[in-house]
């Protein structure tokens, strides 16, 4: 856990002048999007009968919808560890970050195992069952970092504020 501010005043500016963060604002509401999509489609095949002809379309839409979700969490995932080592010097494990980091190693573990299950051929169900589980620690892992952003926006906010009231002083 951080003591203090999450970012110092050059580690703030670094964050506002980054590429990086652009790519990470794009590719969060993007990957989120995928996945609200990918669950809806799983839970739809999970929720077919055993036997009906629609189970084996459903799996394969469930099954593209999963690989892309996890695609794009590779993807914000790399440039998430470019934007941390340019704002705090590290690719991973930068305090600020030491547990979202932490967690989404949990998450990137997950994604690969379904992926290790679908190219091994391992039954449907189970691959469900691991693209569920993924999910959901993308859910908890996508709710600390809002509540990083949350923190940030009123750090920056009561930064913004000392600056104001010391400008009119």
């Amino acid at each position: 856990m951080v003591q203090g501010p999450l970012y110092t005043p050059e580690q703030r500016a670094r964050r506002d002048q980054s590429p990086w963060t652009i790519v990470q604002a794009i590719l969060a509401p993007l990957q989120f999007l995928v996945f609200l999509v990918s669950l809806g489609l799983v839970v739809y095949y999970l929720g077919i009968p055993d036997g009906e002809a629609a189970k084996e379309s459903a799996f394969l839409w469930a099954t593209v919808s999963i690989v892309i979700k996890t695609l794009i969490l590779y993807s914000i995932m790399v440039t998430g560890a470019i934007w941390e080592k340019v704002v705090f010097g590290k690719y991973l494990f930068a305090p600020a970050f030491f547990w979202e980091d932490v967690f989404s190693m949990l998450v990137i573990a997950l994604h690969t195992a379904y992926l290790v299950a679908l190219f091994t051929g391992a039954d449907p169900f189970v691959q469900m069952m691991i693209a569920l589980a993924a999910y959901g620690t993308y859910v908890i892992n996508a709710g600390q970092f809002l509540w990083k952003l949350r923190m940030a926006r009123l750090q920056g906010a009561r930064e913004d504020a000392k600056r104001r009231a010391g400008a009119s002083a």
